[in-house]
């Protein structure tokens, strides 16, 4: 994943525990495409000052995850939810051409749904 898509997934999960003004740093730098100058000139502070702090606040993300693993854990349950939801669909196309259990059917379809629920 790019250092920019990284952060800003970071961010989605452990931006709440960041100083306001680190999370509204890397928000401006990260999601609004703002440069250093530019944050530095709204905020009132230097370019260095914006650059040293948001050089902490990705360095405490990367910690945050490190020590508590729930981008990953998140990233992993999609993956799985998404293989669930494929053999779903592997098991309704062989009942489709096969035995035509509506139990199957039904089941099938269930799965799915929750899938999709657990997914949101």
């Amino acid at each position: 994943m790019a250092k920019n898509l990284e952060v800003s997934f970071l961010l989605d999960f452990y931006g709440e525990m960041l100083t306001q003004k680190q999370h509204d740093f890397l928000v401006y730098y990260y999601d609004d495409d703002l440069s250093l100058s530019e944050i530095a000139e709204n905020e009132g502070i230097t370019r260095q000052g914006v650059r040293d702090a948001i050089k902490r606040a990705e360095g405490q993300l990367f910690d945050m995850e490190e020590r508590l693993g729930l981008a990953k854990r998140f990233t992993e349950m999609r993956k799985g939810l998404e293989e669930i939801k494929e053999c779903a669909e592997k098991i309704n196309e062989y009942n489709l051409n096969h035995s035509l259990s509506m139990e199957i059917n039904d089941n099938v379809t269930k799965i799915k749904s929750l899938a999709d629920f657990l997914a949101e």
